[in-house]
C-alpha cells in the first residue's frame, strides 16, 4: 500500500549527513510507487524564535512555515531526520515546530480531555532518523532516550501523529564509509517499505 510521505530533513546545513540519509529515503519510498515530498530545514526561511508570552499575539508564520503546515496536512506518514545536539534539536529545528506546530493547526486548545488539548493531526505516522555521536548504549541507559520520548509523546503524540518509528545511527564522528554506506542502504530499505 502506498503513503503519502512527508521528509523533514532538520539539519541547518545544506550538505549534511542528514540530508544525505533524508535523499536515500525519498529514493526507497520513491522507487516502491509512494508519493514523496521534502523539505530542507537548510533551505527555510523564517525566524525560529516564538518570542511572545502567549499564543494569542503569535507573530504571523513566514511562506515556508506556511507551506510546512500545508504539506504536514497532506501527508499520511512523516520522516524526521536529525541529529542530535546536546540532548536536543538543532535550535533552528526546534523553532520550526514552536512557530509552526501552533493551536488549531496542531492542536485544539479549547477541547479538553483529561486536561490535554485535542490533538489535530492523528492519522499520521512517523519516522524519526536520529544521528548522534553519542553510543546507542549511552543514549538509553545513561539519558534514558529522552529526545525520542519528547518527539514521540511531547510533540507527534500531543498532536496526535502514531505511531513513531526510531532508528538511531551512531556514533557518528568516528563512522567510516563503509558505515555510512550500510547505513544509507538501510534508510533507503525503510523508504521503500514507507515504514
Amino acid at each position: 500500500m502506498t503513503k503519502r510521505i512527508l521528509i523533514l530533513s532538520l539539519h541547518p546545513a545544506k550538505v549534511s549527513l542528514c540530508g544525505s540519509l533524508a535523499q536515500a529515503y525519498s529514493e526507497g519510498a520513491g522507487a516502491s510507487g509512494h508519493d514523496v515530498r521534502t523539505m530542507a530545514l537548510a533551505d527555510m526561511e523564517f525566524d525560529p524564535d516564538f518570542g511572545q508570552a502567549s499564543f494569542r499575539a503569535a507573530k504571523a508564520l513566514e511562506p515556508d512555515l506556511v507551506r510546512l503546515q500545508e504539506e504536514v496536512r497532506w501527508a499520511e506518514h512523516l520522516v524526521l531526520v536529525s541529529p542530535m545536539w546536546w540532548g536536543g534539536l538543532p535550535a533552528k529545528a526546534k523553532g520550526l515546530i514552536d512557530r509552526s506546530f501552533l493551536p488549531g493547526f496542531a492542536f485544539d486548545p479549547r477541547e479538553k480531555r483529561m486536561g490535554l488539548p485535542k490533538p489535530l493531526l492523528a492519522g499520521r505516522s512517523a519516522r524519526l532518523i536520529l544521528t548522534a555521536d553519542t553510543p546507542g548504549w549511552a543514549f538509553r541507559l545513561l539519558y534514558r532516550s529522552a529526545l525520542r520520548w519528547q518527539i514521540r509523546q511531547q510533540i507527534l503524540g500531543y498532536t496526535g501523529i502514531a505511531p513513531m518509528r526510531f532508528s538511531l545511527l551512531s556514533p557518528v564522528e568516528h563512522s567510516t564509509p563503509p558505515i555510512r554506506d550500510r547505513w544509507l542502504a538501510d534508510i533507503r530499505a525503510l523508504g521503500a517499505a514507507g515504514a
